[in-house]
Order: C-alpha cells, then structure tokens, then sequence
C-alpha cells in the first residue's frame, strides 16, 4: 500500500491574501456595474397613449353617459381607461401631466362616493370644504387629501359618484375637473 504524504499546500493562507481576494473581487464587481450602465438604455419610457376617445364613444353607444374631458391639455397623456357597462357601470381613466404626475377619474354605480375616496385616495384620506370649479358636470366639488399628498375631487352625478384624483398638483387636478362634460 502506497501513502501519501501529508504536505502542507502551496500557498500560505492568511488573513492579508483573503481581504486581498475580497478587494479584488469587489473591485471586479465593480467595474463591471459601471461597464453595465454605461452601455444600459435609459427606461424613463412613457406608458403607452391609449385611445380614451373611443371609450368614451363605446359607453355613449351603451346608453352610459361617462364623465370624461373635453380634451386634454397639451402634454398630458391618457396612460389607463377602465370601461364596464350594464348592470354594474363604471369608467374610469388615467392620466399623466406634462410633469408626469397621475391624475384618474372614477364614475361607478355600485360604489358611494366615500367608497371611491377610500380606494383611490386613501382608507384615512381628510375630507375638506366644498371647493367651487366650474366645470360642465357641477360647480360645488367635496375636496379630500390624504397626508401622502394625494388629493380628490368628488361629486355625485345622476345617482353615481364621482370622483377625480390623483398625486398631481391641485391646480393641475383642479384644470382637470374645470375640463369635464358628459
């Protein structure tokens, strides 16, 4: 039977060449997260536009007169539009500012508007004074905030509430409201 030796190995082991070993490899790490978003596309890509007109057209054609703007103003983007008509109606659209804030608006049936504050603004969201904007649907809106910034317009429209909301600036959310019609 044959023995092997028992030799020590060929490179000593300490604690200098194993921080050594972890310099290098984060360096290595490095480098290459840096080579990476060098050559990496930007992703500041804008969701795509969607055709809220034709929403719009489709619910009239289904007896569902939707709240909605006349137009938008330049810069601003529909992004969303959910549309259900029938026994249980509801629209609703999403919008981004020309600063690429949110702004939605909610028309349902089935829902109080307290119910829309609640899912769309925030479950604690602050219910303010009546604000008057004059607009083609009301001039007298319930205003509503929550302590992240967002804020709400509301109304009830032909037994259906109403509600306008979103991160954008107040003045901006309150150009949105002034754009409504039916």
């Amino acid at each position: 039977m044959r023995r092997v030796s028992e030799q020590p190995s060929r490179y000593t082991r300490s604690f200098s060449g194993m921080a050594g070993a972890l310099i290098v490899t984060v360096l290595f790490v490095l480098a290459f997260v840096a080579w990476r978003g060098i050559f990496r596309e930007e992703n500041d890509e804008m969701p795509t536009p969607v055709d809220w007109q034709a929403s719009v057209r489709l619910a009239e054609q289904a007896d569902f007169p939707v709240v909605h703007p006349r137009e938008l103003p330049a810069g601003w983007t529909a992004t969303s539009v959910d549309l259900a008509a029938g026994d249980d109606p509801r629209w609703g659209m999403g919008v981004l500012t020309a600063d690429g804030k949110f702004i939605g608006i909610r028309q349902e049936d089935s829902a109080s508007v307290n119910d829309l504050v609640e899912t769309y603004v925030d479950e604690d969201a602050e219910q303010g004074g009546d604000a008057t904007i004059a607009s083609d649907v009301t001039d007298t809106w319930q205003t509503w905030s929550d302590d992240g910034g967002d804020h709400g317009f509301s109304t009830d429209v032909d037994d259906q509430a109403l509600l306008v909301f979103g991160s954008a600036p107040v003045a901006d959310l309150e150009t949105y409201v002034g754009l409504l019609t039916r």
